[in-house]
């Protein structure tokens, strides 16, 4: 009979289980994002790392065998949406190829526009 894999309890837990190549994108998206938001709590939520900003889910990152994908990813600016068309994979999934050099500033550009999201949701809440 097949053992269950261990499901992680942290993002350390996560990333120590992957192959290198995976584990080496998912630790420079991890920097990035730390790094782009400021004050990040990580977690894991649905078995993957997940950031939380104010109480509210920032970004989830998730590594695959073939690449990294960053849900969700923002919607409504079309200068954002012409950048993304290369990495989208549905409507709120990025795919970033394990193959190619990560896009970290790609990526922290992600991270920034969906803290702005975050925060105008909050502030429209709060009215």
């Amino acid at each position: 009979m097949k053992r269950a894999a261990a499901v992680p309890t942290s993002i350390d837990d996560y990333i120590a289980g992957l192959p290198a190549k995976a584990k080496t994108a998912v630790q420079r998206v991890r920097r990035a994002i730390r790094k782009a938001a400021g004050g990040v709590e990580e977690r894991i939520s649905y078995q993957i790392p997940a950031f939380k900003l104010g109480g509210q889910y920032l970004v989830y990152v998730a590594a695959f065998t073939s690449h990294i994908g960053v849900y969700p990813a923002p919607q409504g600016d079309a200068a954002f949406k012409a950048a993304a068309a290369g990495y989208r994979s549905g409507k709120a999934t990025l795919r970033f190829p394990l193959d190619q050099p990560m896009p970290l500033e790609f990526i922290t550009a992600v991270v920034r526009f969906r803290k702005l999201e975050l925060l105008e949701a909050a502030r429209k809440k709060a009215r």
